[in-house]
């Protein structure tokens, strides 16, 4: 979420960026929220002045009690009690204002940041480095579904008795190997310096709106009946909720945290025969890195993060290439964004693997995530970026490396 001071002082350039989202619809919001933020302020002058004027005549009642001047001293408290009606009347009006303020503003995206190529869609991302030689072995390479069903190590018909579509049980030396690499992740993270954490898996609705928006959590997040908690779609929303309504010290900063959770998520729509195996799943495991930084430190951190990312899927000796996220591919909280992608040799062609995101202090500003400097207070930058997915991308793992290879791991 923007600071309305900057939406107020900056409207063509907060309009301009609401174009290059490819997102046209939201264009009147910025003149709404400048006139709601008019009027919000405008009833703000009221209050304070009729406050002033109450505290006024309040010392006069006092004095008037003193010199026993009964008669004037009721008058002034009738009129101390019509100014309490109308600062009721304000304040009101005030709150539901500053309610509308807020939902329209979470609405309008985030600045992204000049170096993001302007794009409608993914198919406008830009490639930008490749690690590894994305070769194409000269044998057949099996399906991962097919070679998960030789070591009888996947089950989604018992789990669609028991839990329907889109649920799996993961059995002997494959769900070793899903353990194996959640594992490996966490220690890869640990090894450069990050804090492992396990967070909770449901949150608060407060928590949600602070994390992604709206379109987002309707696409991903499945709610608990009758209660105000979400199941968590990654570690990251509660890994930020972790803070929320803080002051941090700034000497603390940066928090760099990894982070492992289930994840649950709506998965809707037709994929095609890539269903079959471990894809488009409702539930899976991530190992995650959360980082809160101060403003100028964030695009480092971002560097550092991608580059996690390929480090930890190059030691696996896994073929993997960068991608500049555009424009409209970016979610409204991000300012910028890197896909990692792996090389399929079965598929012939790469497929992502991770996201690393910067948001700006757009996630802290919705939760009010601060740090106390010499300056005073300010919000910090967040970001966050997945060290892997599991089970997602465990069979994205078994047809991007070797099969034979894979095989012998495996048995190991």
């Amino acid at each position: 979420m923007l600071d309305i001071k900057f939406v107020r002082e900056n409207k063509e350039i907060v309009k301009e960026n609401i174009k290059k989202k490819f997102q046209d619809e939201k264009l009147s919001l910025v003149d709404e929220v400048i006139r709601l933020d008019e009027e919000k302020r405008t009833l703000q002058l009221k209050g304070d002045e009729l406050r002033k004027n109450r505290n006024l005549i309040s010392n006069e009642i006092g004095s008037l009690m003193r010199q026993k001047n009964i008669e004037d001293a009721n008058r002034k408290k009738e009129e101390v009690t019509e100014i309490n009606k109308k600062l009721e009347d304000i304040e009101k009006e005030e709150t539901a204002i500053s309610k509308e303020l807020r939902s329209k503003m979470m609405l309008i995206p985030n600045i992204i940041d000049s170096s993001v190529p302007i794009g409608e869609d993914d198919s406008y991302n830009v490639e930008i480095e490749k690690f590894g030689e994305p070769l194409v072995p000269d044998y057949e390479i099996p399906y991962h579904a097919d070679i998960v069903e030789k070591l009888n190590g996947l089950d989604k018909e018992a789990a669609g008795r028991t839990s329907g579509n889109g649920f799996y049980y993961l059995i002997g030396d494959i769900a070793r190997l899903h353990s194996a690499m959640l594992s490996y992740a966490r220690d890869f993270m640990i090894d450069k310096g990050f804090t492992y954490c396990v967070p909770p898996f449901m949150i608060r609705s407060d928590v949600v709106d602070g994390v992604m928006s709206f379109e987002e959590m309707d696409d991903m997040m499945y709610k608990i009946e009758n209660e105000d908690l979400y199941l968590i779609g990654t570690s990251e929303h509660s890994m930020i909720g972790k803070f929320k309504g803080q002051i941090v010290k700034e000497s603390e900063l940066p928090i760099t945290l990894t982070s492992y959770s289930p994840c649950f998520r709506k998965e809707v729509g037709a994929h095609g025969i890539e269903e079959r195996g471990l894809y488009r799943v409702h539930q899976f495991e991530k190992q995650e890195m959360v980082v809160l930084c101060k403003k100028e430190e964030a695009m480092d951190w971002y560097n550092k993060m991608w580059k996690y990312t390929v480090e930890f899927f190059r030691s696996l000796d896994v073929p993997v290439r960068t991608l500049e996220c555009c424009s409209g591919d970016l979610a409204d909280l991000k300012v910028k964004s890197c896909d990692v992608e792996a090389w399929s040799p079965r598929q012939k062609k790469y497929f992502e693997v991770g996201s690393c995101s910067t948001l700006g202090d757009a996630q802290a500003r919705r939760l009010s995530i601060r740090a106390k400097g010499e300056n005073g207070n300010y919000l910090v930058s967040t970001l966050n970026n997945p060290v892997v997915g599991l089970c997602t991308q465990i069979g994205n793992w078994l047809k991007s490396l070797n099969f034979q290879a894979k095989s012998t791991l495996i048995s190991a």
